[in-house]
């Protein structure tokens, strides 16, 4: 178990940089006149100075009440929890912006606080955004968004080592592996193949699935991202002919949580809960607002929702890491599919590579002190064996 502190400090933060764009992609304060604001916390145990930070970002999601960066501090690391411009809001989301407000963080952290330690902790869907943002600090090769429009990265500093935990491949590879195959009508969810339906009745393919089928289900799944993707192409081509007088343009899409690992424990085996996913009961996620991929804009979709146009891949990007990494697998998670850890493991570039799995783990560590404390206990052990913490 680690040691723990009295105290823990938390401090808002608020980063501003300038970015001219031809639109406002996100409502309120967060990207007024030209300045790009990000606000994120940074969690300090009172009795411990230190050079070296944990930075925590996800691409829309907060992280300062989830247990693993609050534990991280409580043992007495300093941490940022790193608020992207698209907190709580993914619908307009840029993979490649991301890029330039964690820079932005990185930056900050280096010349005002004057940390001389990062460490690019990739937690869940952070995971692939941390692999993005070190992939392109390392070696830069994007000039562009995956719309095509440009952008300039700037000078992206790097981090000194990578902690990838309970963290997915990317959001186009889970969308590709959650959407709903069955949807027949785009407009009209409610018309469905019950064959590609797993949560109809009807459907004569019942778990633990056939290979066939599961071959013939993933097909179809891909397949209709492609046809989203297409659609999405065709409108922003409409857009950027002037004919709409349009600058952008908003994209529903229905029923996008039906894995059938969810429903199947013998795919992908691990010590998972059968029947359920991150969301909750699978068949009414599938339906909720709150969907994987539910809303985005055109320019959103192919950043990060494309399969085939994303550049936030993390098996694309893993190649481009040198740093020192730590890889850490939870048995139990119910939302990171089983094979990904080691996947992106193997695919990166750094000699220094580790992969640590924690038993009977699940993705939040819900009601697992202790399995939390093996997570904080293996990441401190491994900072500390590369000089990356003071003693």
């Amino acid at each position: 178990m680690p040691d723990t502190v009295a105290t823990v400090v938390t401090e808002w933060v608020n980063v501003s940089y300038a970015e001219p764009t031809p639109m406002r992609e996100v409502y309120g304060y967060a990207g007024t006149q030209g300045t790009i604001n990000v606000e994120g916390i940074r969690m300090l145990p009172g009795n411990r100075p230190s050079k070296t930070l944990l930075i925590f970002m996800h691409p829309a999601s907060t992280l300062q009440l989830l247990p693993v960066p609050r534990a991280m501090a409580a043992a007495g690391l300093h941490v940022l929890c790193a608020g992207s411009r698209y907190a709580r809001n993914d619908t307009p989301l840029i993979m490649e912006k991301l890029l330039l407000d964690y820079g932005a963080y990185v930056g900050h952290a280096r010349e005002i606080w004057g940390y001389e330690k990062i460490i690019v902790c990739g937690w869940s869907g952070g995971g692939s955004l941390s692999a993005f943002y070190q992939a392109q600090a390392e070696r830069r090769t994007v000039t562009q968004t995956a719309a095509g429009d440009p952008i300039d990265l700037g000078e992206l500093i790097p981090g000194d080592a990578f902690i990838w935990q309970a963290a997915h491949l990317s959001r186009a590879d889970v969308l590709a592996d959650f959407i709903d195959p069955s949807v027949l009508d785009e407009n009209d969810p409610t018309i469905r193949d019950p064959e590609l339906d797993l949560y109809d009745p009807r459907n004569p393919h019942q778990p633990p699935y056939d290979q066939a089928y599961l071959d013939r289900f993933r097909a179809a799944q891909l397949a209709r991202v492609r046809r989203r993707t297409a659609l999405v192409k065709e409108l922003l081509h409409d857009i950027r002919s002037g004919r709409t007088g349009e600058n952008e343009r908003g994209l529903l899409t229905h029923r996008t949580l039906a894995d059938p690992r969810w429903l199947d424990p013998t795919i992908d085996p691990n010590d998972r809960r059968p029947g359920w996913c991150f969301l909750g009961e699978p068949k009414a996620s599938n339906s909720s607002p709150a969907g994987v991929a539910r809303f985005s804009t055109l320019r959103a979709w192919l950043s990060q929702w494309s399969i085939d146009d994303s550049q936030a891949r993390a098996l694309d990007n893993a190649p481009s890491i040198t740093v020192p990494l730590l890889a850490i697998e939870n048995s139990a998670d119910d939302a990171v599919p089983q094979p990904h850890t080691k996947l992106f493991l193997d695919a990166a570039g750094s000699a220094d590579k580790r992969m640590e799995t924690i038993v009977g783990a699940d993705h939040y560590y819900a009601g697992q002190p202790e399995k939390l404390d093996q997570a904080v206990g293996i990441i401190i052990a491994w900072l500390r064996e590369r000089r990356l913490l003071e003693d």
